[in-house]
């Protein structure tokens, strides 16, 4: 899951300029494009984008304090400017996880906090998970715990009850006999040698996505921003991994925080979340008391006022407690 809305917002036009930029190789042929920003001997912050498939965007500096903070920003297997694009070759979560840590190994980094919403607050738990001995903090917005329940209600009908034109448009395009496996049916048109049909569906896809990120919203709106947005990776990549169950088994999440209970960690959540439920913030927060858990009058977007606010103000404070 990822906010496409960032290629509407006004500080879209505000640069914020990286110190590095380069490609790392991993991998079965991947290449990842990765960006330093603020000041090298800041605190270092890993910056997981959404999806899978959204890539990192300028706007996404914009929670950082450059002067402050050390900011590691990359695109995922088959994301933005990574190669080969948009592709399901190697790509899983088990792999993704992989190129953090060598990414991470490769800049000479041994600790890190983690910053991520939507997918990108799964591929930071589970990297917590796999690597917690790498990991300073963690801040965390929309969360999506990657179980069955979060897909049925993502991709299975869950969310008719809230959006139910949208929902009709999206399930429209699948023969009743293909609704027993909508990312399955999604991802073979996507991938279809026709390129009006792939195109058709790739748009598809990532319009019932974009429709859900706010509060208010408008077809105008969202044909503007999908118009600036490369989401063909987001759509192909996202009916992948879901098709797949994200590669992980089931309530692996939640299953394993006695893994992860010891490390700072901020949870933000819209309470009108209609793409990851709230519950799912409250559940992961249960599990780690000594988490923090805000619930904010917004939708899913990083780019609703209350939560952008509170990422920042969130991010500021671990940062003083590791100062400290």
């Amino acid at each position: 899951m990822y906010d496409t809305s960032a290629f509407l917002m006004k500080k879209k036009d505000k640069k914020y300029p990286a110190y590095t930029t380069d490609f790392f190789p991993v991998s079965d042929g991947h290449r990842l494009y990765y960006e330093l920003y603020g000041n090298p001997k800041g605190i270092p912050v890993l910056f997981l984008h959404g999806g899978p498939g959204g890539g990192i965007d300028e706007s996404d500096k914009r929670f950082f304090d450059s002067k402050r903070f050390q900011v590691i920003l990359f695109d995922q297997r088959g994301s933005g400017k990574s190669t080969p694009f948009a592709t399901t070759k190697a790509n899983t979560t088990q792999h993704l996880v992989e190129d953090i840590q060598k990414l991470l190994k490769h800049l000479g980094i041994k600790k890190v906090m983690l910053f991520g919403g939507s997918w990108g607050s799964t591929l930071a738990l589970v990297f917590a998970i796999h690597h917690p001995e790498m990991v300073s903090s963690m801040v965390v917005r929309g969360i999506f715990l990657a179980t069955k329940l979060d897909m049925q209600h993502y991709i299975g009908g869950g969310v008719r009850n809230f959006f139910p034109e949208i929902w009709e448009d999206f399930i429209g395009l699948v023969p009743k006999e293909k609704r027993n496996d909508i990312p399955a049916y999604y991802l073979s048109q996507m991938q279809s040698k026709d390129k009006k049909i792939a195109e058709k569906y790739a748009f598809a896809w990532a319009y019932y996505e974009t429709a859900m990120l706010h509060l208010k919203t408008s077809d105008k709106r969202i044909r503007k921003g999908l118009k600036k947005y490369p989401y063909v990776a987001l759509s192909i990549l996202e009916a992948y991994y879901i098709k797949n169950h994200c590669f992980l088994p089931e309530n692996y999440i939640l299953e394993n925080t006695k893994r992860i209970v010891h490390i700072p960690t901020s949870i933000i959540h819209g309470r009108f979340d209609f793409i990851c439920p709230p519950i799912n913030a409250y559940l992961l927060h249960k599990k780690m008391p000594g988490s923090v858990l805000h619930f904010v009058a917004a939708a899913h977007s990083g780019s609703e006022k209350e939560i952008e606010k509170m990422l920042v103000s969130e991010t500021n404070r671990l940062a003083d407690e590791l100062e400290k």
